[in-house]
């Protein structure tokens, strides 16, 4: 097997460990406080972290000189995991998912007053043709209509912001140490505000937690062993696989099935992120808010 079919195959297998931590994040969220979930979430992954990072080069690489980075980084990051779970317990599986892939188009059009950066025709267009998708899968005013489109904007914006200072910063900083302290920041708020917002959990719900936790630092592991395997104009493609994986637990669990105009809209979304990765020749590890 060649070295990019692994990195597609690593790139599917991460994807959906994503799609399946949002899942379990949807269905915990029916009972639990994102702040529970997120609180939960963190104390799972980050000892994993902490146990990747010394499998990849040992402890040192969490050292930092920069603390007050990691600290802006982490509370944006905290703002992006309340928002999306919230919208995920408000929303459809697909549709919350389609409404996360404008992050990209944020960080493209952010890029231009927070980094200097210069956007060429091509790319502006390709990102008007995206939002105009997303407001075909929200569509503002209409009969469908629901609020929770807005909070799913707003994670889209708070993981956008998070992605330009990675840019701004990360290449002074190891990979491992800017995800464990972007882990360790929400698991600290989350943890001072679990006295107001605890619910004991069902037996069910401590392994969805544990799940939970699990399945995002696979996701994190598999994606990274994609972009080692296979060019990133190869893999990162594949990150939009989600929607399936969506579509089909959304009714496979909750009998959700998307209408005409969301797949249209994740369409537009979907072509024009393909479009801006192509053009501008770059990508990240994740390309959408996940929880």
């Amino acid at each position: 097997m060649s070295s990019s079919f692994k990195g597609i195959g690593f790139m599917c297998l991460g994807v959906l460990c994503l799609a399946i931590g949002d899942a379990i994040a949807k269905w915990l969220g029916e009972v639990h406080s994102p702040l529970q979930i997120i609180f939960f979430r963190t104390l799972v992954s980050l000892p994993l972290i902490a146990l990747l990072a010394h499998f990849g080069g040992g402890l040192i690489k969490l050292r930092t000189r920069r603390p007050k980075v990691h600290l802006l980084r982490g509370l944006i990051y905290t703002g992006t995991m309340v928002c999306f779970v919230l919208g995920l317990t408000l929303l459809p599986l697909a549709e919350a998912t389609a409404i996360a892939f404008v992050a990209p188009l944020f960080v493209t059009l952010l890029s231009v007053p927070l980094l200097g950066e210069r956007i060429e025709g091509p790319v502006l267009v390709a990102s008007l043709v995206g939002f105009v998708g997303v407001l075909i899968v929200v569509r503002p005013g209409g009969g469908a209509f629901h609020p929770g489109s807005l909070v799913l904007i707003g994670a889209a914006l708070f993981y956008a912001l998070m992605m330009i200072t990675a840019r701004r910063w990360g290449g002074r900083e190891h990979l491992w140490a800017m995800v464990f302290y972007m882990t360790l920041v929400p698991f600290v708020i989350t943890a001072l505000a679990l006295p107001w917002v605890w619910q004991t959990p069902h037996p069910w719900h401590w392994l969805a937690f544990l799940g939970s936790g699990l399945f995002g630092v696979g996701a994190t592991a598999f994606i990274t062993l994609a972009f080692r395997h296979a060019p990133a104009a190869i893999a990162a493609p594949f990150d939009y696989s989600a929607m399936l994986w969506a579509v089909l637990l959304g009714w496979w669990f909750w009998g959700e099935m998307p209408d005409l105009w969301v797949f249209v809209g994740s369409a537009l979304i979907i072509g024009s992120g393909l479009a801006i990765a192509y053009r501008e020749g770059r990508t990240t590890l994740k390309r959408r808010p996940t929880s």
